[in-house]
C-alpha cells in the first residue's frame, strides 16, 4: 500500500521519525481491517510507537467525513492511541453507523499527531483571533462541561477566523456569539498524513 504524506506543520510533535506517516497509517488501517475480519499484514512495530502522544484518526469516504475520533492529551503510547482511535472512528463515532466490510475498501484514512496543548490568555474574541494562524493551529474551547475542538484541517472548510470560531462554539454546545472570562482556550499544531484516495471501484 502506498501512502503519501499530505502535509507537515512546524516541527514534528515529539520529534517523530521521517517514516512515521506510512507506519501510523498502516497501523490504523490494520486495526480496522482486523476488526472487520479481514486478513491483514502484521501491524507495524517501532520503538517510538511506545512513546506517549495524542492523536486523531479521521476517515473519509469519497471526500466526505466518515468518522473522526482522537485524544487531546498524551495519556498512552502513540501506537495504542492510534489503534484505539482508529477503531473508535470506524465503529463508535456517534454521528455515523459503524463502517462495514463492504465500504471499507472505499475509505481513506488520515492520522494526525498533536503537539502539547498551549493555553492562551485572551480577554476577547479579537485577542483570540490575533493569536491563531489559519491553516496552522488547531483550537480547543472549554467552558464548564462544554468542550469542542477543531483540528487545523478544518481551516480548509472554514478559512475565515470568525466563522471558524463560531462553528467551533456551536460544536461545543455554545452560542455562536458566546464569550466569557471563564472560557478556556488552547491551541496546538499537528503533523498529519493521509492515504491517497483510491480511484472509484478500485481497492487499496
Amino acid at each position: 500500500m502506498n501512502h503519501t504524506q499530505q502535509s507537515s506543520q512546524e516541527q514534528r510533535p515529539g520529534q517523530l521519525p521521517e517514516n512515521a506517516g506510512p507506519v501510523l497509517l498502516e497501523l490504523a488501517r490494520t486495526a480496522i481491517g482486523e476488526a472487520l475480519g479481514q486478513t491483514t499484514a502484521p501491524a507495524p512495530a517501532a520503538d517510538w510507537l511506545r512513546d506517549p502522544a495524542a492523536s486523531f484518526v479521521t476517515l473519509n469516504q469519497r471526500g466526505a467525513l466518515r468518522g473522526c475520533i482522537g485524544s487531546l492529551v498524551a495519556h498512552r503510547p502513540l501506537g495504542e492511541d492510534i489503534r484505539a482511535n482508529a477503531l473508535a472512528a470506524a465503529f463508535h463515532d456517534p454521528r455515523f453507523p459503524p463502517v462495514s466490510a463492504a465500504e471499507w475498501l472505499d475509505v481513506q484514512v488520515e492520522v494526525s499527531v498533536l503537539s502539547p496543548l498551549e493555553r492562551l490568555t485572551v480577554r476577547s474574541e479579537v485577542e483570540l483571533i490575533a493569536q491563531i494562524q489559519p491553516g496552522k493551529h488547531g483550537l480547543l474551547l472549554r467552558y464548564g462541561a462544554y468542550q469542542g475542538t477543531f483540528l487545523p484541517q478544518v481551516w480548509e472548510e472554514l478559512p475565515d477566523p470568525r466563522r471558524f470560531l463560531s462553528h467551533l462554539k456551536r460544536k461545543a454546545g455554545l452560542p455562536a456569539d458566546f464569550w466569557s472570562a471563564n472560557l478556556e482556550v488552547y491551541r496546538y499544531h499537528v503533523e498529519k498524513w493521509r492515504e491517497p484516495q483510491a480511484p472509484a471501484g478500485e481497492a487499496r
